[in-house]
């Protein structure tokens, strides 16, 4: 992860700097002043991305760094996060990129703990998707572990998922899913379904997970019963985090949210500057 990661910061910077420079950085700052600089968030939240902000502020050439917090660490706010030393143009340089990395993947492991705190009462798991921002993928599945989910295939080769569309060109939910068993015999295979008709034609080939697409919790519940533990059962699409609970109390497994990632609003991290004596 590191070289994608490295090759996000590097399109950052220069997407910042767009061929020049800071100019005014440049114009207002000494070129060899040195300066101190305190990430601070301003609201309660679960960090994630301190690694990402270091690996910011190193490739500017700040090495003079701190970590104050852990991913995964839950803060009240004006929690000190990470400090760091040095040459003040720099430091000014790596702001934004480093916040942008900051606050969004902070946003995600916040929002995806409310969701985890939600079903605790229960076994249910919360898991992402990969409705996830292109090139941050893994940078966002990590900001999910931070904040206590789980994360589902990383990519489409990883597991095979049958949805709907693979359903209608292959004729039916039962057909998909052994076309896909017969092509890859060693694959984990997941199989969306809409109604409980579907889930009982597709219970036979013993899929290894069925997805319940926008069921109600009662028909979830129903789905669980029919299923009677021999495979695992996700529950998707229509979820708010107030029906969270009903959902995960109707025993499914899994309930996997595309909010935690794509509507996860950026935690309010800011960095204060203060001159070197």
């Amino acid at each position: 992860m590191v070289d994608s990661v490295q090759a996000l910061i590097e399109l950052a910077i220069a997407e910042d700097l767009a061929g020049g420079e800071d100019i005014t950085s440049n114009a207002t700052i000494p070129e060899n002043q040195n300066s101190v600089a305190e990430f601070v968030n301003r609201v309660p939240g679960v960090i994630a991305g301190i690694d990402v902000a270091v690996q910011v502020l190193t490739y500017l050439g700040i090495n003079d760094v701190t970590r104050l917090v852990n991913d995964g660490d839950k803060v009240p706010a004006g929690t000190r996060l990470l400090t760091a030393r040095g040459n003040t143009r720099k430091l000014l340089l790596a702001e934004r990129t480093a916040l942008n990395f900051l606050t969004h993947l902070s946003g995600i492991a916040t929002l995806t703990s409310e969701w985890v705190a939600a079903v605790s009462h229960t076994t249910c798991q919360i898991r992402d998707t990969r409705k996830t921002t292109p090139g941050w993928r893994l940078l966002e599945k990590a900001a999910v572990r931070a904040g206590g989910g789980r994360n589902h295939r990383l990519s489409l080769s990883d597991a095979a998922l049958v949805k709907d569309n693979h359903i209608v060109a292959a004729a039916g939910v039962l057909p998909a899913f052994e076309k896909v068993r017969a092509a890859q015999p060693g694959v984990s295979i997941e199989v969306e379904v809409d109604n409980l008709e579907q889930l009982r034609e597709v219970l036979v080939g013993k899929p290894d997970l069925i997805l319940l697409d926008n069921m109600s919790p009662e028909l979830c519940a129903e789905a669980v019963s029919i299923v009677n533990g021999a495979v695992k059962l996700e529950a998707s699409g229509g979820i708010t985090l107030s029906s969270a609970a009903a959902y995960a109390e109707s025993g499914v497994d899994y309930l996997a949210i595309g909010a935690i990632t794509h509507s996860a609003k950026a935690l309010d991290i800011g960095l204060d500057l203060r001159m070197e004596n």
